[in-house]
């Protein structure tokens, strides 16, 4: 039988504050090499992300955000700890590590907090699994990710995805076998194939696990972060999501022949000759669709798993790409370049009672603002050592958007330890080199990116106002600290033949 207790009045208002006002639980989703083709952003000609469109509309979709670095190391660090490139100097992606070297690579992140620590701190179960900071399926154990900022990891947390991927056996076959010239990468990491997964394959499991975490009864309330690999290479899923995508129906992206007679180098255009010369475009198109449907199947395996469990109605979810992603766009693949179609990536939030679902806005934003949006809108104290800034108030008010640009940066190869960057507002993209070379470019015009403006003279208050807001005293780029005790060098199985050499981006 209930019973009233009469509590005294200070005690009476904390309980009722208690009920009425409980900490936010937090879905923190993280994919791979996932650019703006899904249907919310460009919708690219035949794609097929239906969760992707449910997930749009049930938060706010930001559809002007742009990674910190345009690579998957410094991306997830920038992400993970509030800090910029410029600041910490960690710019590229730097391999043979087992654990957080990052602390090591970086001065200013030697006592950085982790997103999840500092929820941890605040009395959260921090609880994660698969992808979240870098480390790729063919690395066992090459992992930059940090075990102690979480309570609970799924697996081994400095080998969290590479046991989940099986290889189709077109992988046992030379990979250069009637092919002109010599393929990028090795061992078909550069290719599309369909393979077999079991249940307990791919990025399946790690779903489970999170549903698994959704309903584990627990006092605190929780931060679970969710890692997906695909749409990362190697294009390897099941036939059916190749089967969306008859290679007959692809369309490739728009493209012109002169694209890079303005704009500088990326200093990959080997690739896309192999790809050209081979006529191999709309295979490898298919199977980067085909690997967007496959993650957005699992996307709606977790939606549904978080509406059928008890946190149901309090959780805030975020999700997120490290960087955009090229298919043969100005002849570059992957990333590693500062056009928008690298940097620009989803962000997708939904705050409980606060966002404004549905819709969208135009707010330039910067991936380093997550660690302090999160912190926002679940009543957490920010880090001193956050560089971004919150857009809580645009996951509130979509229409309300500020002045602010968006910062990528990065150091090609070439340039020593100076690093380039590019930017936008709400229509231009300005993109300066380190060797002093400028691009700008109307995206509201010129989608595509195809004309260089920064040499037009109709466009000099635009560039001097883009220009004027360069980082300044940005750190130059880091090397790789052999004496940390995370550094394992250059050290991979066997199984994966010649290694990739230490430090070059992928």
């Amino acid at each position: 039988m209930f019973r009233f207790i009469r509590l005294p009045l200070v005690l009476s208002l904390v309980v009722l504050s208690s009920f009425a006002d409980p900490k936010p639980n937090v879905l923190f989703i993280s994919i791979d090499d996932l650019n703006d083709y899904i249907s919310p952003l460009d919708n690219h000609p035949g794609i097929k992300t239906p969760n992707f469109d449910r997930l749009a509309q049930r938060s706010v979709t930001f559809s002007n955000a742009h990674c910190a670095a345009p690579a998957c190391h410094p991306s997830r660090v920038a992400v993970m700890t509030g800090v910029h490139p410029t600041t910490s100097g960690i710019y590229r992606n730097l391999f043979g590590a087992h654990g957080p070297r990052w602390r090591h690579e970086s001065v200013a992140l030697a006592d950085a907090v982790v997103l999840s620590q500092h929820f941890r701190d605040h009395g959260y179960y921090a609880a994660g699994a698969g992808k979240i900071f870098h480390t790729l399926q063919w690395t066992s154990g090459d992992s930059q990710n940090d075990p102690t900022a979480w309570d609970e990891y799924r697996g081994d947390p400095l080998d969290p995805i590479s046991p989940d991927w099986p290889r189709p056996a077109i992988t046992a076959l030379d990979q250069n076998a009637g092919f002109v010239g010599k393929r990028p990468l090795r061992d078909h990491y550069f290719g599309a194939a369909p393979v077999a997964l079991r249940a307990d394959q791919g990025d399946g499991p790690v779903v489970d696990w999170a549903i698994e975490q959704l309903n584990e009864s627990r006092e605190q309330p929780l931060f679970l972060g969710v890692g997906l690999f695909r749409p990362h290479i190697p294009w390897e899923v099941p036939q059916q999501w190749f089967d969306l995508y008859p290679e007959d129906r692809v369309v490739l992206p728009e493209y012109l022949e002169s694209d890079l007679d303005d704009a500088r180098s990326h200093r990959r255009e080997r690739w896309h000759k192999w790809v050209t010369d081979n006529q191999q475009w709309k295979h490898l198109m298919r199977g980067y669709l085909a690997s967007i449907s496959y993650v957005d199947d699992q996307l709606g395996r977790l939606l549904d798993g978080l509406d059928a469990s008890p946190l149901a109605g309090n959780t805030i979810i975020v999700l997120w790409s490290d960087h955009g992603f090229h298919i043969g766009e100005k002849e570059n693949w992957e990333k590693f370049a500062l056009w928008e179609q690298t940097t620009r990536t989803p962000v997708f939030i939904h705050a409980p009672g606060v966002s404004r679902d549905g819709e969208r806005t135009p707010q330039p934003t910067t991936t380093t603002d997550l660690y302090p949006t999160l912190c926002e809108l679940a009543g957490l104290p920010i880090p001193a050592q956050c560089t971004g800034t919150s857009i809580a108030a645009q996951v509130r008010n979509p229409a309300k958007f500020d002045d602010r640009v968006s910062l990528t940066s990065f150091v090609f190869p070439g340039d020593g330890t100076k690093a380039s960057h590019g930017l936008s507002d709400t229509q231009y993209r300005y993109i300066q080199y380190a060797d002093g070379f400028e691009e700008l470019y109307d995206l509201q015009k010129d989608r595509n990116e195809f004309h260089n403006l920064a040499d037009d003279p109709n466009y000099a208050a635009v560039k001097a106002r883009l220009a004027g807001e360069l980082p300044r005293g940005a750190v130059a780029d880091v090397k790789i600290p052999t004496d940390s005790p995370y550094h394992r060098g250059r050290a991979r199985p066997a199984a994966e033949g010649k290694s990739e050499a230490v430090g070059r981006p992928l």
